[in-house]
């Protein structure tokens, strides 16, 4: 992979400065570094990088907030001493959540995966996407994939030629890697490829040379309907 792209964002100079040896240790890491929060989000929204590390207790602005506010494509690690924000960060789609003071092993290990979910962005043009089953880096043909389904901290990717891979992920983190033009959201739980689609009603898809439906969502079903009816 191509050098990557970082900006950090923490009112802490001491914070920063851990975070910008650990960049240099790891490697192929461009960072710029941010102490006034606002600053930060304007360099993130004109600069586009690749992945963000962002404090979350600031004096001026709480960093949950600007998790919110960040571009949908948006990668980024939470780094904070207030474990208590963890669950609040995953529900943000947060890669990861450092709680300080962490150690280089730890930093390693967050950015890795950050580093997985940016490569899967990359390979958007291409025709698959790459995700990691347990230990393995496991490539899916986009044309290949049925359905995808959430399934608590992990997400079941059904093939079209058979089987399935389960990947520790949020949904939303992996419908990000595929083209929107191909697959829809009908369910909090289920996103399907449009084109194995063979017939619906406003609360079932049932999908083509399988005997299998899937439940539309109350909240998804005239989206549903009106995307699926033009095909």
């Amino acid at each position: 992979m191509k050098e990557i792209t970082c900006i950090a964002i923490d009112d802490e100079p001491m914070a920063l400065l851990v975070i910008e040896q650990f960049c240099r240790r790891k490697g192929g890491m461009e960072l710029t570094t941010y102490s006034e929060p606002h600053v930060g989000l304007e360099a993130i929204r004109r600069r586009k990088p690749d992945l963000v590390f962002l404090d979350i207790q600031m004096n001026s602005i709480n960093g949950l907030e600007i998790a919110d506010m960040l571009p949908q494509e948006c990668c980024f690690i939470f780094t904070t001493a207030h474990a208590r924000y963890a669950l609040d960060g995953f529900d943000l789609d947060a890669v990861d959540f450092l709680h300080k003071p962490f150690s280089y092993e730890r930093f390693e290990t967050a950015v890795d995966k950050a580093l997985r979910r940016i490569e899967a962005h990359r390979s958007l043009g291409s025709e698959n996407i790459v995700v990691k089953q347990e230990y393995t880096n496991v490539s899916i043909p986009i044309s290949d994939i049925l359905y995808i389904e959430a399934l608590g901290n992990y997400v079941k990717i059904v093939r079209a030629s058979g089987g399935h891979v389960l990947t520790r992920a949020n949904l939303k983190a992996v419908t990000d890697m595929l083209p929107e033009s191909m697959f829809l959201r009908i369910h909090r739980s289920y996103v399907v490829s449009i084109a194995a689609v063979d017939s619906f009603t406003r609360s079932r898809v049932l999908l083509r040379n399988r005997e299998l439906s899937l439940p539309i969502g109350q909240q998804y079903a005239a989206h549903a309907t009106e995307i699926l009816g033009g095909h």
